[in-house]
């Protein structure tokens, strides 16, 4: 009777043993938090995140390249349309005003009124109004207007000496490039020559003479 209360006691003690340790095994695992379904929705929401970002990243790229080419494209157009002019008549014409393009005036008044139209130069001097017209001569009387005198190289050239009235026409005045003669002329002599002024109408011209021309011209 004895022996089996001692083995009953036993028995009783190894089970509480064994339902001690299971209930501490039970204890760390809820502690840890080490569930394997918990880890496997962990592992898989990371790869899902990675997924994600390398496609956000993939279309940032693309966008931005596709940028870059449409800018490159614009650049291309821009430098395809711009077209550099060829010459200064083009520049100096492309307005159509005559008192905006004095070169190309120059030119024509030149080619129509000048005695040598093919000059190796072409000489261009601007005079103030005030100016005598002739300024070895006391008696002289002044131009009551800015005047154009336009000259070549050479005397025998010939010389025009005008003022533009801004719609294609013109006053010439007849003042020779060089004076000869006795002097003093008198006020009255030069008073004639400002009263008697000739008007012309200056023709369009070649172009191709016109450019050629300017690339002629010296002009102060």
């Amino acid at each position: 009777m004895k022996k089996r209360t001692n083995l009953f006691c036993y028995n009783i003690a190894l089970l509480l043993l064994v339902l001690l340790l299971v209930g501490c095994a039970g204890d760390t695992d809820s502690e840890s938090g080490t569930h394997p379904s918990d880890s496997k929705n962990e592992s898989a929401l990371e790869s899902e995140e990675e997924t994600n970002g390398a496609e956000e990243s993939g279309s940032t790229t693309v966008s931005a390249e596709a940028s870059g080419d449409d800018s490159n494209d614009t650049s291309s157009e821009e430098l395809t349309n711009e077209k550099p002019s060829s010459n200064t008549y083009e520049d100096d014409n492309a307005s159509g005003s005559e008192e905006d393009n004095p070169l190309s005036e120059y030119a024509r008044v030149w080619l129509q009124l000048g005695d040598m139209k093919d000059v190796d130069e072409l000489n261009v001097h601007q005079i103030p109004a005030g100016t005598p017209l002739n300024p070895d001569d006391e008696t002289s009387a002044a131009y009551p207007e800015d005047v154009i005198q336009l000259a070549g190289g050479r005397l025998v050239a010939g010389s025009v000496m005008y003022s533009g009235n801004g719609d294609g026409t013109i006053n010439v005045y007849n003042v020779p490039l060089r004076w000869d003669g006795e002097y003093p002329a008198g006020e009255e002599f030069y008073e004639d020559i400002i009263e008697n002024t000739s008007l012309e109408q200056i023709d369009t011209g070649d172009d191709e003479e016109i450019i050629e021309l300017i690339d002629k011209m010296n002009v102060d």
